[in-house]
């Protein structure tokens, strides 16, 4: 695993703990030597993130709209920052580029980027690991709502399998590790 590709927040004034845990990322990502992938955001959760991971001798990849360049949110002194022109590209170069992706906390944007990310394992249209990482329990009531889907007949029983969900940093990338597929197996993303 080379890669990963993190979602997460980019509010300011966010409880320690979740400052902590992207910090916390960011020095294991440098240590295992897996490059990062998110979406060049300067403050926030990705701010902290992307600062831990180049303190730490890592190396950040930022993918960014132009339009958010122009109001500027996008990080400026990444190892290498791509600006695209639309979300949709911004989404499909990031998980081109990636080989697992770990959901942290975060609003609205990151619940819309690790569902598109599942509903594409779902569909088969990638073949790249996925896991929450449940800081402070945040995703407690998601995995309800994923179990209400699956009670309601909305999922099948064999999707809870490829989403995972735990409060410790180390399952998760255990969990990664373990059904990230060799490189040159890739993906079905670009092809449809």
């Amino acid at each position: 695993m080379k890669s990963i590709c993190v979602y997460l927040g980019s509010m300011r004034n966010l409880h320690g703990d979740y400052i902590e845990a992207a910090r916390e990322l960011g020095r294991e990502l440098a240590r295992r030597k897996i490059r990062l992938v998110y979406g060049a955001g300067n403050v926030g959760l990705m701010g902290e993130l992307a600062n831990s991971v180049l303190e730490n001798g890592g190396e950040v990849i930022g993918v960014i709209p132009r339009s958010m360049v122009e109001r500027e949110w996008a990080h400026m002194n990444l190892s290498k920052l791509h600006v695209v022109e639309t979300m949709h590209e911004r989404k499909a170069l990031m998980a081109e580029m990636a080989d697992a992706f770990i959901a942290m906390p975060g609003g609205l944007g990151t619940l819309e980027e690790i569902a598109e990310c599942l509903t594409w394992i779902q569909l088969g249209f990638l073949h790249k690991p996925a896991a929450f990482w449940n800081v402070r329990r945040y995703y407690d009531l998601f995995a309800g709502f994923i179990t209400q889907m699956e009670r309601e007949g909305f999922i099948r029983d064999s999707d809870r399998d490829f989403i995972f969900m735990h409060e410790k940093l180390g399952s998760v990338f255990d969990y990664l590790e373990a059904n990230c597929l060799p490189q040159s197996a890739g993906d079905n993303l670009s092809k449809s």
